[in-house]
């Protein structure tokens, strides 16, 4: 899952104003609208040495810095969905779901992350496995290609993201991919969150490879090559598999609403910025092909002040921009949450990092119920208005909430919170598509299962079925949400009487 953690200026706003939402929506779901969950491969395959897998920057980090993990708790063994898929299977089919959204190991395909390293065959049995029973039980596959599980010999010999090298071995990667599942598989997703991959991994230090001593350089560079990847990886599906297979392949790119915190007319740029910042940043060049033009002017003349040569945002090549401008079919959205955006004096020049370059000044409502992760307020009128606009700035494209759930602290199967996240944040997907006319096809609920949830451990549960992490067996136990989402999926609908 994909916490938008924040590393801007953050600051609680007291005496902010507050939205509340109107009376859950009554309208029926569009027929042809899709239900899922969503899980991540190092979050619960567990299984992270058998047969044959190699080790990932996961793997890696939870074992030579595992003080960076709350509890010191890594994904050896997690869900132990490596072992028990069937009993997930199981799940899904119990729950009713359209799709599951999941990710494939790199490493457990291929071990050293080079085709040339070999192919290994338990890990591709493995997930075809996974998609016979998923066919079976009439249950749609959503394939993630990167969930952020590098394998470490990339990241050791090449410098993953950071090196050209990776765009051509992630290309091989994805052709293998397509041609081992493609034939049962219609919907696929190159990356999940690559501003958490970049940002975080090559900046903040809060996600593997948890690299952070090149500030404001290392995570465009990041993104540059992840864009790069992408787009590789679309022109193969798109001229080699597409004709036969029939399926659509995007990225998933996560952000909070950002919300003017006055109507202050330097407060709307500020929110606009933020978004161009977090979102546009991936978006954009998928959609017209270069970055926003707010990124290439700001982080191009504060570079020029901070002493380089030219800016630190990497640029495209006219061949490069053509490539890029294009390659999705539908966009990914993880939303979770909605932060408030007011304008700033730039900050002064010093050590560059991405917060300088974006320079707001971020904040939340003290009114908003809070969950267990300290970056998820929950503001569902957030949910329609993200949407508006990603069809507004983006020529109205087909649109899959990709991940959206609530986080509580555990042991809570009575998960009233949850279920009230769900129907609010659903009934304001409603506004978007009747109202607004937002063109949104499908809803994933993150996550199946209660899983580990990156440097947070198993500290933060997002689980519609509760795990026993202390036994072994590891069992799943339904919550009061899985009779919900139940509900909405048999009704198409969030309230016991509905309107057509």
């Amino acid at each position: 899952m994909a916490s938008l953690e924040i590393y801007y200026t953050f600051i609680v706003c007291l005496f902010c104003f507050s939205q509340t939402t109107l009376a859950v929506d009554n309208r029926k779901f569009p027929a042809g609208f899709k239900f899922g969950v969503a899980t991540a491969s190092y979050q619960i395959e567990g299984g992270w040495d058998e047969d044959g897998k190699g080790e990932n920057i996961w793997d890696h980090l939870t074992h030579v810095s595992p003080d960076l993990i709350n509890h010191q708790s890594n994904g050896d063994i997690s869900c132990d969905s490596y072992h028990k898929y069937k009993t997930d299977v199981a799940l899904l089919k119990e729950l009713g779901v359209d799709f599951y959204r999941f990710s494939l190991s790199w490493s457990r395909i291929l071990p050293t992350g080079y085709i040339d390293g070999g192919i290994n065959e338990p890990g591709v049995a493995y997930y075809e496995n996974i998609l016979d029973l998923l066919e079976e039980n009439g249950i749609e596959p959503m394939i993630t290609l990167y969930h952020w599980d590098l394998p470490q010999p990339l990241h050791e010999n090449v410098g993953g993201w950071l090196n050209e090298t990776t765009v051509d071995i992630f290309a091989n990667y994805a052709r293998l991919a397509f041609d081992l599942f493609g034939d049962r598989v219609k919907y696929w997703v190159t990356f999940n969150e690559p501003l958490s991959i970049c940002q975080q991994g090559y900046e903040t230090g809060g996600k593997a490879p948890a690299i952070s001593d090149n500030p404001g350089v290392d995570l465009y560079i990041c993104g540059h090559m992840v864009l790069k990847s992408h787009a590789a990886a679309y022109h193969i599906y798109d001229k080699e598999y597409k004709p036969k297979q029939k399926g659509k392949i995007s990225i998933v790119i996560n952000t909070n609403w950002a919300e003017p915190g006055s109507d202050d007319a330097k407060d709307v740029e500020a929110a606009e910025r933020t978004l161009q910042f977090r979102f546009g940043w991936f978006a954009n060049p998928i959609v017209h092909g270069n970055y926003p033009q707010v990124m290439i002017d700001r982080i191009g003349n504060r570079s020029v002040q901070e002493g380089f040569t030219q800016s630190r945002l990497p640029q495209f090549t006219d061949e490069e921009v053509e490539s890029i401008k294009g390659t999705y079919d539908y966009i990914g959205l993880n939303h979770y949450s909605t932060s408030l955006i007011k304008w700033r004096e730039d900050i002064e020049i010093g050590e560059p990092s991405s917060s300088k370059d974006m320079s707001v000044q971020e904040s939340i409502d003290f009114s908003w119920e809070t969950s267990a992760s300290y970056w998820l307020f929950v503001v569902p009128w957030g949910m329609r208005k993200i949407s508006k606009w990603v069809k507004d700035t983006y020529n109205n494209p087909e649109i899959i909430i990709t991940e959206n759930g609530y986080s509580d602290a555990g042991g809570i199967l009575d998960d009233d919170r949850r279920i009230n996240y769900i129907r609010e944040y659903l009934s304001s997907l409603l506004e978007a598509i009747y109202d607004d006319e937002v063109n949104v096809t499908g809803y994933t609920a993150w996550s199946l299962m209660d899983n580990f949830e990156w440097f947070r451990g198993y500290a933060e549960k997002f689980g519609l079925y509760s795990v026993n992490f202390t036994d072994p067996e590891r069992p799943r136990t339904p919550k009061a949400s899985v009779d919900y989402y139940k509900s909405i999926l048999t009704t198409r609908c969030l309230v016991e009487e509905c309107t057509e």
